[in-house]
């Protein structure tokens, strides 16, 4: 096996039957459906299991490759060194320099054995590296920052420090450095604060860092401590030229090194005299090229060099050849192990582009990044796009990052800054046979931390030879590394003018009325707006309409796009010899999909590539998956490959319309979910095949950065945040504005005779506007006293303020067109209601709260009981808040409404003290006496705010990359929450994985979790739930910073704790006693999102819930290990395998497909959803093999979830709530627990709303009905919609079918809200002929909807009802016919 891959890998270019069995097992690594050419599917989908190689574990490589032992012994005192390292050059190295002292065996014999620290995770290995540590002399450690490892390492070392001869540890973890020991010195109080190593691993706001300051302490110590007498000082001294000898890391270096320490501190070699000589020191920081004489540490003598090189031809040392900079890792060039380095070079160079290779020592690369590639006297940068090889982070490597610096030097630079992997933890053949692809620390330390310095496209370039753990070129993959850098460039190098963009726009699902698909996006008029602007700056829009409806027009003719139909605009027939020649990976698709052309996207004859030109843009309509409408394929639980025609399109793209770059418009389309490797994609991988070579700009809603980080890793995208539209207030309307009404005239009018009289009109407009299932109402004409008419209309009143008060994103946004202050007003009342007690702000509610001697909390919990005086107070809290911050905001802009320069505005306002705007409008209401300074603070903060919501930076970042520039990174998430993610038009990044939960979000978790067991106690006879079904989101998880992966963990009764750098990979128990409560098992459905960006996290519930269900406690007051007990059992397994509850698709497959199915109207019944969600949900992780990635583990699944008491999702913003997208039903299990609980109940739904700062947990049904009342019937929201035209139809109708799929996985949509939507949009003629003539096919599908819901049973109205949407569908379909022909 190893001698089948330590040869480079490449895959021969011939047929795919010559291929080597293993190469052959990878290229179809993905095809995993069953083998049927033509289209006609086998009734049952087969199952797959999955075999675990080896240990399970991420790496199968062991200790005994780096083992030496002395053969002959000459009677020589034998030194044992044991050495673990994260990564594998230094073994090639150390296995020299002992090799080299053996055969000289003057002194001593050595025998060593090398670990790599993720080997140790195997318990074997483990055994023997403790064993190992038993007789040995010298144990040497480096960069050992993986808690869970650094901790077994410790324990095992501690055990045998005082016997060692010698500890040595160069950076790690303090835990870790703690152990170092060298004659009297070691560094046993590291971590206290007088210790002066601890002060360098502190924060330092200093930019150098912490390993540049070694490394200048390194320089400087020994000559100092040579003079200093004592033997501490000489201790301290060897321990420094050690550093420097293990920096150094040749052979030589580490032959002198062995002798050095051996010869001082061995016993045994006491008297001998050992020679060594002083460490040649490399420099460090410069540039380094395999070719050059000497490493070079001023720019201007490398490029006099490379000018005067005989081997380069004329056309590499011309000016005009395109300049890359590499950042290389300095050890690998000194242990020799840069065979990886050089052949990116040289293909580089063979491309015809110069290198400038530079390297460091320390972790920090941001002052060589400056040094070397930027002229220092124009302050331009010599390269057209940097490739970091080094996988780390630009300061700071795997230990403390600082990324606010990296930044700083990557905006100097202004150029793509990309950055590649090595393979660490695997080998060459573990990467390619794994369905993960890469190991889950390297992508928290190499793919999401250098994602923060705004790096992109993590493309594996080079692997590892199992046996001498050198690395290796992967040649496939170092071609495209090369070309998409060089590609980068080229937008730096070409003129506007003669620049090529492919502008892709979604349509989903596919329908006449659905192009240019994207969340909270005007698509058309965005895409118009981004022309104009492209040219007036220069780039050739040859043929731009006049405005973007004659757009809309062009691309789809007549707004009647349709798939199957050839009357959206054809741009390209491409024939099938064509489309092989140009599609490598033709071949691979026809095991799904049958021979090319196929049905889909062709006439039959050619394959059909659909959009129009305009000079040199091209505005394409991206394919669909393409087996949306068939239900037996979205029953198959892994996801088919994509279909010829969606090749075809990329292939267009790339190879004859020649694009310089493609701009994906808007979230999302599905490249990037195509199947694959989750991450470190091979070239067998779909979306790796199809993005090819073109470097691709995504416009990516800010408030989604988890799916954005999909787009970056998968599609090697640059994502640009643009902003989700203006949210107001959802006010109130028809009879719930007559509510408001009465219960004004009820308060001033209560204590008269009229009070009863006012309360039964109350009670009966409650009932009409459908509120009796929200609030408890008494019968009509029943006798009530005072005390329980305040509390009915306290509850009446606590709902519709409720209502009133939620947050609306308003029609939808147009990139380049901020909102106005006026329009921020609503989104800066929600900035302010929260405290934000890291910058010491309060919110504006508990300012005002405290004015009139209450505690906003109480107030809150008055206003959900439906206490009359607290609704009454919070609504003032509410009016007053809105009243103070519009007036700031009419202060701080001008008269056409744009926010003026704040500064000096503010700076005037917040000097005069009586005039500030806000305390004016306050000196009129209740609360005059607020705290001044509070308010200061807090208005200080609002205006940055407000500064940051109006920026428009959209338009000019997507300039920025086509100009090959660099994009500043930024947060994506909830702008509410973190203001952070403003302005938008940046590079979205996530979080740092291992960061997540935070403490903070453990304190919301644990209320939430709380008031959801209450709440369920008070549906279940007071009896705690036994079992929570679950659902975890990615993005949700980002922005709540691990909220929900919090609440899963206080459900079982477990905490996160952090290590001492920050991160989070352990949990501990929570005494039951603590708790206060049983442990409450769950069942956790992760999407397919949140497996790819949080695996860690997956693991380390995985490891909690395990630990939980082998506590010795009672089964009554532990679920977790009741249910494990009885279902190992059952199942005649362990109970560690019976305690599986963390569960998410297939890697590479995303989602249960019943939002497609229900999207499609493509499905029989709700079983055949059931079978969805089972078939393709039940893959569980494993902490014990979490190399194996996800396995097929149904049974478990199953018997898990039919002890469900409950269903549980989270809302976390404003605008996305239930009935926006299709996730959320398509990944709620209500309905199917009913079915597999042996008793048949239907489990509880509950949703928690995080989105104010009042936290609710509501039923499901409740949720839904606020949705209704907010969204789909209040006319502030579907006016706001229709106002955006063809786009705006489409999104009322999403709308409804989405609440369709709530009434299929749920049963939890009443019947009114069906019958009022249909009072809304169909029997009001003025409305129905304005949908009809805006969006005629999004009409049809409004109807068919309606008669769907009629047709499955979830909606019961009347005869002359259903006849009318009949009528009216046979008309629609005859005025589209009409157009058509």
């Amino acid at each position: 096996m190893a001698s089948l891959v330590s040869s480079p890998f490449t895959l021969p270019n011939s047929k795919v039957e010559h291929l080597s069995s293993i190469s052959q097992k990878h290229y179809f690594l993905h095809s995993f459906l069953p083998k049927k050419t033509n289209p006609t599917f086998s009734k049952s989908p087969k199952k797959f299991q999955c075999n675990a190689i080896g240990n399970g574990l991420f790496t199968q490589t062991t200790q005994e490759v780096r083992r030496i032992v002395p053969e002959n012994l000459k009677g020589l005192t034998t030194v044992k060194i044991v050495y673990v390292v994260l990564e594998a050059q230094y073994q090639s190295a150390l296995t020299a320099a002992v090799q080299t002292l053996n055969k000289n065996g003057e002194f001593a014999s050595f025998e060593v054995v090398g670990y790599l620290v993720e080997e140790l995770r195997d318990e074997n290995a483990y055994k023997t590296f403790c064993k190992d540590l038993e007789d040995a002399n010298i144990f040497i450690g480096s960069l050992i920052f993986v808690e869970e490892l650094a901790l077994k390492i410790k324990s095992a070392v501690e055990k045998e420090r005082d016997r060692l001869d010698a500890v040595l540890v160069f950076p790690s973890m303090p835990e870790v450095m703690r152990l170092n020991k060298l004659g009297s010195f070691s560094m046993s109080q590291l971590g206290q604060s007088k210790s002066p190593f601890f002060q360098l691993f502190k924060k330092k706001k200093s930019s150098a860092g912490f390993s540049d300051q070694m490394l200048k302490l390194v320089r400087t110590l020994p000559k100092v401590l040579k003079y200093l007498p004592s033997d501490k000082a000489q201790d301290a001294r060897l321990y420094i030229l050690s550093l420097q000898f293990w920096l150094g890391g040749s052979p030589d270096n580490l032959v002198n090194f062995l002798k050095m320490v051996s010869g001082s501190y061995v016993p045994a070699l006491k008297g001998v005299k050992m020679d060594y000589s002083d460490p040649v020191l490399y420099l460090d920081s410069g540039i380094w090229h395999p070719l050059a004489p000497c490493m070079y540490d001023d720019v201007k003598e490398y490029l006099n060099w490379y000018a005067t090189r005989r081997d380069a031809n004329e056309k590499l040392k011309s000016s005009n050849a395109p300049v890359i900079g590499l950042v290389l890792q300095r050890s690998h060039i000194v242990t020799g192990d840069e065979s990886h380095y050089v052949a990116v070079i040289m293909e580089l160079e063979a491309r015809g582009a110069k290198v400038i290779p530079i390297f460091a020592g320390g972790l920090d690369f941001s002052g060589p990044v400056e040094r070397y590639f930027i002229d220092p006297i124009t302050k331009k940068p010599f390269v057209n796009s940097v490739v970091s090889l080094t996988g780390f982070a630009l300061v700071g490597g795997p230990a403390r990052q600082d990324h606010p610096r990296a930044i700083e030097a990557l905006m100097k630079l202004d150029v793509p800054y990309i950055v590649a992997l090595p393979l660490v933890f695997q080998t060459t053949e573990e990467w390619l046979n794994s369905t993960l692809g890469l190991h889950p620390i390297q992508v928290a330390l190499q793919v999401a931390l250098p994602e923060l310095d705004g790096g992109m496209e993590p493309i594996v370039f080079s692997g590892r030879d199992p046996r001498t753990g050198k690395s290796h070129a992967l040649h496939k993959r170092v071609e495209q590394l090369c070309t998409r850098a060089i590609k980068w460039g080229d937008l730096k190098r070409k003129s506007k003018a003669e620049k090529k963009l492919a502008i892709t726009v979604f349509s989903f699902p596919p329908d006449k009325g659905n192009v240019g698909t994207a969340a909270y996006l005007n698509v058309f008029a965005s895409i118009y707006s981004v022309l104009k602007d492209l040219k007036k700056d220069g780039y050739n829009v040859e043929g731009l309409p006049e405005t973007s409806a004659e757009l809309i027009e062009e691309v789809i003719h007549d707004k009647e796009a349709q798939f199957s139909s050839p009357n959206l605009n054809v741009a390209y027939k491409m024939n099938v010899r064509e489309y092989q020649k140009l599609t490598p990976y033709a071949t691979a698709l026809e095991e799904n999909w049958g021979k090319a052309p196929g049905n889909l996207n062709s006439d039959g004859e050619n394959l059909l590539v659909y959009g129009k030109q305009y000079g040199n843009v091209f505005i394409g309509v991206q394919p669909t998956f393409g087996y949306e409408g068939d239900p037996m394929r979205l029953l198959f639980s892994k996801s088919a490959s994509p279909h010829h025609g969606f090749a075809a399109y990329y292939s267009f793209v790339e190879k004859i319309f020649k694009a310089d770059a493609v701009l994906h418009f808007g979230t999302h389309g599905s490249l990037e979910f195509m199947p694959g490797k989750q991450v470190g994609m091979s070239d067998a991988c779909f979306p790796d095949s199809l993005i090819g070579n073109i470097p691709n700009i995504y416009y990516y809603a800010a408030n989604n950065p988890s799916e954005a980080t999909i787009a970056k890793r998968r599609s090697y995208a640059n994502t640009i945040s643009y902003l989700t539209p203006p949210a107001e207030n959802a006010g109130l309307y028809k009879g719930l504005k007559q509510l408001s009404e009465l219960i004004a005239s009820y308060q001033s009018l209560k204590d008269s005779g009229r009070g009863p009289q006012i309360v039964s009109s109350i009670i009966s407009t409650a009932r009409q506007c459908n509120l009796d299932k929200d609030v408890d109402l008494p019968d009509e004409g029943q006798e009530i006293d005072a005390k329980e008419r305040d509390l009915v209309v306290g509850k009446v009143y606590s709902k519709i303020m409720e209502i009133e008060s939620r947050l609306l994103p308003c029609g939808l946004h147009i990139i380049g067109e901020p909102p106005t202050a006026m329009e921020a007003v609503a989104t800066l009342v929600n900035i302010a209601a929260l405290d934000r007690a890291e910058d010491d702000i309060s919110s504006l509610p508990s300012i005002l709260a405290a004015t009139v001697g209450r505690n906003i909390e109480e107030i809150y919990r008055g206003n959900d009981n439906g206490v009359l005086r607290d609704v009454e107070l919070l609504r003032q809290i509410t009016e007053a808040s809105r009243g103070a911050i519009s007036a700031f905001v009419e202060r701080s802009t001008n008269s056409k409404g744009q926010v003026v320069d704040n500064s000096d505005k503010l700076t005037s306002l917040l000097g005069f003290g009586i005039n500030e705007p806000w305390i004016q409008y306050l000196s009129n209401t209740q609360f005059y006496r607020a705290d001044r300074e509070k308010l200061r603070v807090l208005f200080q903060f609002l205006g940055n705010c407000l500064k940051l919501i109006v920026a428009n930076n959209e338009v000019g970042s997507l300039k920025q990359a086509l100009e090959g520039k660099y994009v500043e990174p930024g947060p994506g998430g909830d702008p509410i929450r973190n203001p952070k993610v403003l302005p938008t038009g940046k590079n979205i990044h996530a979080l740092d994985p291992q960061s997540i939960p935070t403490t903070a979000a453990l304190q919301s978790a644990k209320i939430v979790v709380e008031r959801l067991l209450e709440r369920q106690k008070v549906d279940n006879g007071g009896k705690y739930p036994e079992t929570v079904a679950l659902v975890l989101w990615g993005t949700d998880n980002i922005k709540t910073y691990g909220e929900s992966l919090a609440q899963v963990m206080w459900m079982i009764g477990v905490r996160p704790v952090a290590d001492t750098l920050g991160r989070v990979n352990r949990v501990e128990p929570v005494s039951l006693e603590e708790l206060g409560r049983p442990r409450v098992d769950v069942v956790v459905n992760c999407s397919g999102v949140f497996r790819d960006l949080f695996i860690n996290q997956m693991n380390l519930l995985d490891r909690g819930i395990k630990m939980v269900a082998e506590l010795d406690e009672p089964e009554d007051q532990n679920f977790v290990r009741k249910h494990a007990l009885e279902q190992a059992k059952t199942l005649g397994i362990d109970v560690r395998e019976a305690a599986t509850r963390v569960f998410s698709n297939a890697s590479g497959s995303y989602s249960s497909n019943i939002n497609l199915a229900v999207e499609n109207s493509s499905w029989n019944d709700e079983k055949q959803l059931q079978d969805m969600y089972l078939s393709r949900k039940s893959f569980a992780f494993d902490c014990d093999a979490p190399g194996v990635g996800m396995m097929e583990k149904r049974k478990v699944f199953e018997m898990a979830l039919s002890t469900a008491d409950a269903t549980f999702q989270n809302l976390d913003s404003s605008e996305i709530s239930l009935t926006d997208v299709s996730h959320y039903f398509d990944s709620d299990p209500t309905n199917l627990v009913q079915n597999l609980r042996k008793d048949g109940k239907k489990p509880s739904a509950y949703i928690a709303d995080t989105t104010t700062a009042n936290a609710q947990v509501r039923t499901l049904s409740e949720t839904v009905r606020l949705d209704a009342r907010t969204k789909l019937l209040n006319p502030k929201w579907y006016e706001g919609m229709l106002s955006t035209g063809y786009e705006g139809v489409r999104e009322i109708e999403k709308r409804l079918t989405n609440t369709v799929g709530w009434s299929a996985t749920s049963g939890q949509v009443d019947n009114w809200v069906y019958e009022e939507a249909n009072t809304t949009f169909i029997k009001d003629e003025e409305m129905l002929n304005r949908l009809m003539n805006t969006n005629p096919n999004s009409f049809r599908k409004l109807l068919q909807t309606f008669l769907e819901a009629n047709g499955r049973g979830y909606w019961d109205t009347s005869e002359e009802n259903i006849e009318k949407l009949k009528q009216l569908y046979s008309e629609v379909e005859d005025k589209i016919e009409g157009i058509d022909r």
